[in-house]
């Protein structure tokens, strides 16, 4: 299984969740999808670190696109604000990520041989 898709997944669930999280402030009958939502993620997120992939590159790649996805869409879904100083923070988490994973022992490698 690819395991860039399985980190899609956990990353969707884990949107999923948080938006769900949203929902159940107004309808108690959402909690039952956050519960679900989170169990895939973590469930997810601990079959590619079976899997070897490095804990903060999964962690660093599924933090940061949960965040910035769950930004935009509450914007969209629910009508919050997505500020110039809230749009440069998401910035920063990207740029974060891309350092850690570059920053990686085993950034060295071809991108052949490149988890995952």
């Amino acid at each position: 299984m690819n395991r860039w898709l399985v980190l899609a997944g956990a990353i969707g669930a884990e949107v999923l969740g948080t938006m769900s999280l949203r929902a159940a402030t107004e309808h108690a009958a959402w909690y039952a999808l956050v519960v679900a939502a989170y169990i895939t993620a973590f469930a997810l997120l601990s079959w590619l670190l079976r899997s070897g992939l490095p804990i903060g590159v999964v962690y660093g790649i599924w933090g940061a696109s949960g965040v910035a996805l769950t930004a935009v869409l509450a914007t969209v879904i629910f009508g919050e604000t997505l500020s110039a100083a809230a749009i440069a923070g998401i910035a920063l988490i990207i740029v974060g990520v891309v350092l850690v994973e570059t920053g990686s022992p085993d950034s060295g490698r071809d991108a052949s041989e490149r988890v995952p």
